[in-house]
């Protein structure tokens, strides 16, 4: 299936993007936050992508991608994968900090 590296992102979006709502993760909502955070990811990463390709340590199924190719032949789908990916742990980070912060919110309130 040819969007089936697509889909898998979806699918990891649609897994954590619940965590930005009940969990007030707020990654989405701080953008510029989250730019600054993903950028230095993806650029060294795909700037390692274009070297391995080039050099041929490794390569893509072409029938498992779109078959668009960005410069240096680096397939749409890695790019997507540096940003779905840490996008995800960013999330789940937020979300479990929330979380914590909460629980120290109510433990503190109990033993007070």
């Amino acid at each position: 299936m040819r969007a089936e590296y697509l889909l898998l992102m979806a699918a990891c979006l649609l897994v954590t993007l619940p965590l930005e709502f009940a969990l007030r993760a707020r990654v989405y909502r701080r953008p510029l936050r989250l730019l600054l955070a993903l950028a230095p990811v993806v650029v060294v990463f795909m700037v390692w992508d274009a070297i391995a390709i080039a050099r041929d340590h490794w390569g893509y199924n072409p029938a498992r991608t779109t078959g668009i190719l960005l410069p240096a032949s680096v397939p749409l789908e890695e790019l997507v994968f540096f940003v779905v990916i840490p996008l995800c742990g960013l999330l789940t980070y937020e979300a479990v900090g929330t979380v914590l912060a909460r629980r120290r919110t109510r433990r503190a309130g109990r033993d007070a």
